[in-house]
């Protein structure tokens, strides 16, 4: 990250947003909580290509619902989505003293116990819309480096990457490899979430949700050239507002010889991570757009 912030006029408009965005952060978190689900339904008449990402996505994955029963869980979806604004704002820029006495976590012992013996930790989960508040709370009881992509806009970077750099213990982009294995080799902790779709990196078609989906292997190449053992992590936003973070045990006999039946392995826990909230993970992601046979993109109007 550079010393010093973008400045020149070009990226005021961004930095506009910026100090927005820290104001937000730093609302009263009852207020926050009485915004978010109105707001996500604002979004929801908004963002008409987002919504129709999320409605396709939950057509193919939950088949067996009725269009009724599909309609109410993208209303649930936008809601949490609308919470995200404002759990992702107070992680980075803000503080945590409302939430820190409503939430809880389980499973630590499995990441201390590899940790006693020098091994590193990967932690995998998925682009669940609480990923950024609860990877702050699980900071605060372990020190964890992440993988992200960074953003587009060098305003964004600098100041995202400046505000989750006051609790993660490090930072690693989706390029920076060597780096992120040799944290893994030194025992370190790496979260990272695998589960969408993108343009770079190593994929291969894994089911999910039934349906053929492109998807990276990194969980398996990060584990082979590392040695470090793989748990996967789970987090959401429970009914009363408070949050749950869970560690599961490390995968056995993981990674194996085959990458493609190590990423369908890791597509499929995700897959039951997600069915246990499924209105707090992010559908908004064209998660099929490239499609096995070579058929159309079904998100194309």
């Amino acid at each position: 990250m550079s010393a010093l912030p973008p400045r020149s006029p070009r990226h005021w408009p961004t930095w506009l947003g910026v100090a927005l965005g820290v104001f937000l952060a730093r609302w009263p978190w009852a207020l926050q909580r009485r915004v978010g689900p109105p707001l996500g339904r604002l979004l929801q008449r908004l963002l008409r290509k987002r919504r129709r990402a999320a409605a396709i996505n939950l057509a193919l994955c939950f088949p067996e619902l009725d269009d009724a029963a599909r309609e109410a869980l993208l209303r649930r979806h936008f809601e949490a989505l609308g919470m995200a604004v404002f759990e992702f704002l107070r992680a980075w820029w803000g503080d945590l003293r409302a939430v820190e006495s409503h939430y809880r976590v389980s499973g630590l012992e499995h990441v201390e116990a590899l940790r006693a013996s020098g091994r590193g930790v990967l932690l995998v989960s998925c682009h669940f819309t609480t990923l950024e508040l609860c990877m702050r709370l699980m900071c605060r009881h372990l020190p964890v480096a992440g993988m992200y992509r960074p953003h587009r806009q060098p305003v964004m970077e600098w100041a995202v990457k400046r505000g989750r750099m006051r609790y993660a213990a490090g930072m690693f982009t989706r390029e920076e490899l060597r780096p992120a294995i040799r944290h893994l080799k030194q025992g370190g902790i790496l979260w990272f979430a695998p589960d969408q779709e993108t343009k770079g990196g190593h994929s291969v078609w894994a089911p999910f949700f039934g349906r053929p989906a492109w998807s990276l292997t990194s969980t398996h190449q990060l584990a082979r050239l590392s040695g470090a053992a793989v748990l996967p992590m789970f987090h959401r936003r429970l009914p009363d507002g408070s949050y749950e973070l869970e560690v599961g045990a490390p995968l056995e006999d993981f990674p194996g010889n085959d990458e493609t039946a190590d990423t369908a392995r890791i597509m499929a826990l995700f897959e039951t991570l997600i069915r246990r909230a499924p209105e707090q993970y992010l559908w908004v992601h064209q998660r099929f757009k490239r499609q096995a046979d070579g058929g159309p993109n079904p998100y194309s109007d």
